[in-house]
């Protein structure tokens, strides 16, 4: 009988209702993990749990909006309560305001960006980092992106909220490093085929670029390596 890689492991993906996000939390859960689904989308994250079952996984679906730090306290205090550990977080969730230049940045819709893409990391680690600890060989993949560490113009709102996200995960991975089994890699998927990646280039033919699938097999075969913590990872396939 084959032993699949994760069998025994719990996983929470954020985000997992579309994309990247449901995309791995399915490579996840074909790989033996149980998937805790999250995100706003009540009826996505249904639909990925009825495609996890259906191929034989397991899945937990936990609506939650990623800008509530009371919301993700209360994801916590549930996953502790039924699991004693957490083996794999996967940081995917994201929001992308306006390109605009950073004169005319709109600061209402930044600080929602800033809220999900960087404070809710923090909160996420914050509430998950004693189950996470908790873990033999605890795996932290917080999604990035290009313009993190390439900026570029009409790009200042979202790219400074993954830059500053970059940063705080790896400040993370260092105060874990020596005091636990906790590792931390970052990764950037790349230009991927994502509902995101269509409002930011609306003339882009989505055959041009690669699907959340292959992120998603990097994303497992990653979590299968024994990576060095705070590795930065580049997702450079396409289709």
């Amino acid at each position: 009988m084959t032993v699949l890689p994760f069998e025994g492991q719990t996983a929470l993906v954020t985000g997992a209702s579309r994309g990247i996000g449901a995309a791995t939390a399915r490579a996840l859960a074909a790989a033996g993990a149980h998937v805790v689904l999250t995100a706003r989308d009540t009826k996505g994250l249904e639909a990925v749990e009825q495609a996890i079952f259906e191929a034989g996984g397991s899945a937990t679906i936990a609506p939650v909006d990623l800008a509530d730090a009371d919301g993700i306290a209360r994801l916590a205090s549930a996953v502790g309560q039924r699991w004693s550990k957490l083996d794999i977080l996967v940081i995917n969730a994201g929001l992308l305001p306006e390109l605009t230049s950073v004169a005319d940045i709109d600061q209402k819709a930044w600080s929602k960006a800033l809220t999900v893409n960087l404070l809710a990391t923090q909160a996420l680690i914050a509430n998950f980092d004693p189950l996470l600890r908790a873990s033999p060989d605890a795996r932290v993949i917080g999604m990035s992106s290009g313009v993190a560490a390439n900026p570029r113009a009409y790009w200042g709102a979202y790219a400074s909220t993954k830059a500053a996200c970059d940063v705080l995960l790896q400040c993370y991975a260092q105060e874990v490093a020596n005091v636990s089994k906790v590792r931390v890699a970052i990764l950037n998927p790349g230009a991927t085929r994502t509902a995101m990646r269509a409002r930011a280039y609306p003339g882009e033919d989505p055959a041009s670029v690669k699907p959340p699938e292959d992120v998603a097999e990097r994303i497992v075969g990653l979590l299968c390596e024994p990576f060095p913590t705070g590795i930065r990872v580049d997702v450079n396939a396409s289709r």
